[in-house]
């Protein structure tokens, strides 16, 4: 029968990738994963507009080395502004988690900065989401399939007006940075907690994290990881049974053989 862990193993696949258990990862490179995962997590958990967390884990999914996961509890086709801005907030936490604890980064963020970029520049240019530049769409925003066609479209705004829509982009984005540090700042306790419970179990669901979130520890913590699935090794071949020799007059059968025999 199938199971609802297989099911929930299945889902997780299709959404965020299979699971690389055999890739060969440092202990740093693991410490590095588990407070940068441990930084989007606690942001979730503190900031009123996310979607619900799902679960954390630093097992390697698709091209990342660790995932936080969040399902939301309808679907949804809009969204508010205010979601939006906690969002990039959230999608700080990785890297400001990285630079408070160990004082540097990594290229780990990339993917998140990609995000917050792409997300911050609709907010201005689309959405009609900044006071600086008004209810404007800037740009045809068509989607480009040859990459000579984007750069030779025409922009309909001038260079002074870019200049002002990528200062609000940075503005976005350095505002929703700044949060996101205090906030983890604030919660270098809690942080900790996360990413120690990730380096020792590798995954922790959202009653983990609300366990630490509430008492600064894991109470009912999950069960050890699963080692990774070794291949399995060719059987060795099975030796023909050796041919009965003839007995001879003078042998004995059974317990009739002396010992040693």
């Amino acid at each position: 029968a199938i199971t609802l862990k297989e099911l929930e193993e299945a889902r997780d696949k299709v959404r965020w990738g299979k699971e690389r258990r055999s890739l060969a990862i440092s202990e740093k490179e693991k410490e590095n994963t588990a407070y940068h995962e441990a930084g989007h997590a606690i942001l979730l958990c503190l900031l009123e507009n996310t979607e619900p967390l799902h679960k954390v884990t630093i097992i390697p999914r698709g091209p990342s080395l660790g995932s936080t996961m969040w399902l939301p509890e309808e679907d949804k086709f809009t969204n508010r502004k205010n979601e939006l801005l906690d969002q990039l907030v959230v999608t700080m936490g990785g890297r400001v988690a990285e630079e408070v604890v160990f004082g540097d980064v990594t290229n780990g963020a990339s993917g998140d900065i990609r995000q917050a970029t792409h997300m911050a520049r609709k907010m201005v240019c689309e959405w009609g989401m900044s006071d600086e530049l008004g209810m404007i769409e800037y740009g045809d925003h068509q989607e480009h399939l040859f990459l000579a066609r984007e750069l030779s479209s025409p922009r309909n705004y001038s260079e002074a007006t870019a200049q002002k829509i990528d200062a609000e982009v940075k503005r976005l984005i350095d505002t929703a940075y700044a949060k996101a540090t205090d906030l983890i700042v604030s919660h270098r306790d809690k942080l900790n907690a996360i990413a120690k419970g990730l380096l020792e179990y590798e995954t922790l669901d959202a009653g983990h994290i609300r366990e630490i979130m509430e008492f600064g520890e894991l109470r009912n913590p999950p069960s050890s990881p699963t080692p990774p699935d070794l291949p399995e090794e060719p059987a060795a071949p099975v030796a023909p049974p050796a041919k009965p020799s003839r007995a001879s007059e003078d042998d004995l059968p059974g317990d009739l053989a002396p010992a040693g025999a």
